[in-house]
């Protein structure tokens, strides 16, 4: 007896990865189910001032692909949603997930009343805790599906009541609670992304010890329109505009204690972050401190090119040591000259960390028989399930989307085999 398989895809997570594969497979006919456990898509990616290749801002992209995603009745989208348990087999597989409570429904126009009737405030997650949002928050501005959140963790019950009477639309639900939902899929893509690695670990560096020591994530956010300081690339410790800024390469990549694997775009995103810091301080000096400059195929372009920049230095070293001032909040970077064979001790007045990227499933583990490298990332899954983007390696956005289109084929192909 031949049985039906399910005509059903389900993707695990909804940053670009998620999101190419879940409108590839869609537009071919096949029906889709998209979880992401943030409150929006968009992933990491909407966390970037801009991205390569074309260096355009996050919006570009997404923009597009939401509006795919809008005019295709086949996907279906859960967030604040979590996979628990998957059993089963290619073409018919058992899925249970828990869609946690956002506190708000439909009926949310993202009008902004129960954000200025809130009077309590919570650490903004999306900016890594530069700022801070009301407990009724946006999740971005840009945010997909464009609603509200309430965060119970920090909003009293009088708070909730405030939001409440001020909410024309009987969008506030503080009595919502999670939903276990079952699933019947036919083939499932693990999209589940990256973590930037834990800076704090990296004593030497004083990130968490120095308030101008920062990640180059956060370099992202500081940049961005939508930032904590509107794209203005100011120091933490008092907002004072940047002359000299250091940028330290593989600070916890390549190295056995800590990341052992180099993570593909930090050399990257430092080159791309020293002409931020060219655009908005013309006369400031950029100093990149790197084992090798890692700028694979047609990158290479614009290492060449900020080579050429006399306000972009490159120095051949491994950084051992930042010092500060405690009366300026200046900095000291101590570092080996390989040129020289001599140590070197210059002065920045902001120092960003080239951290390198830890997928998701180093620390919540997929639910299901698959197998994974020392370092967490998804070598080999059962048949039926596909592994796509920084769940499977280290990339950038250019080589997942194209992974992440390869993917859909191969979920379509679980769908149709007999």
């Amino acid at each position: 007896m031949v049985v039906e398989k399910t005509k059903t895809v389900l993707v695990i997570g909804g940053g670009m990865s998620g999101i190419t594969a879940a409108v590839e497979t869609a537009e071919v006919g096949y029906n889709v189910i998209l979880i992401e456990k943030e409150a929006t898509l968009g992933g990491r990616v909407s966390q970037l001032n801009k991205y390569f290749p074309k260096l355009c801002p996050p919006n570009c992209g997404l923009e597009i692909n939401f509006r795919r995603i809008k005019s295709n009745p086949r996907i279906r989208i859960y967030t604040l949603t979590e996979v628990e348990k998957v059993s089963g087999s290619e073409g018919d597989f058992d899925v249970a997930i828990k869609v946690n409570p956002r506190y708000v429904n439909e009926n949310c126009t993202a009008c902004k009343a129960c954000e200025e009737a809130c009077t309590t405030e919570r650490p903004n997650d999306f900016n890594f805790g530069m700022d801070k949002t009301k407990a009724a928050y946006l999740p971005q501005d840009f945010a997909f599906p464009m609603r509200y959140v309430i965060d119970r963790d920090y909003c009293s019950e009088e708070d909730c009541g405030k939001c409440i009477e001020a909410c024309k639309y009987g969008a506030i639900d503080i009595h919502m609670k999670p939903q276990a939902i079952s699933l019947k899929v036919g083939a499932i893509i693990w999209a589940t992304g990256w973590n930037p690695y834990d800076a704090a670990r990296l004593d030497a560096l004083g990130f968490g010890k120095y308030k101008n020591v920062i990640t180059n994530m956060m370099m992202e956010r500081l940049a961005a329109p939508n930032g904590p300081t509107n794209g203005k690339i100011l120091r933490p410790s008092d907002g004072k505009e940047v002359s000299n800024v250091a940028f330290v390469q593989c600070a916890g990549s390549r190295d056995e204690n800590h990341l052992a694997y180099c993570s593909y775009v930090c050399c990257l995103a430092s080159i791309k972050q020293s002409s931020y810091v060219r655009e908005q301080y013309p006369d400031a000096i950029s100093t990149i401190y790197y084992i090798d400059i890692r700028t694979p195929g047609r990158y290479e372009r614009l290492y060449l090119k900020a080579k050429q920049d006399e306000k972009i230095r490159f120095i051949k070293g491994k950084v051992a040591d930042i010092e500060e001032d405690a009366a300026t909040g200046d900095l000291t970077v101590a570092a080996e000259d390989v040129a020289t064979g001599k140590k070197i001790y210059e002065e920045a007045d902001l120092v960003v960390l080239a951290a390198g990227m830890v997928p998701s499933t180093q620390q919540w583990k997929i639910p299901t028989d698959v197998s994974y490298d020392t370092d967490g990332f998804i070598v080999f899954t059962p048949r039926g399930m596909h592994a796509v983007g920084c769940a499977a390696k280290p990339a950038d956005v250019y080589s997942s989307v194209q992974g992440s289109t390869a993917s859909s084929l191969k979920a379509i192909q679980s769908l149709v085999r007999r």
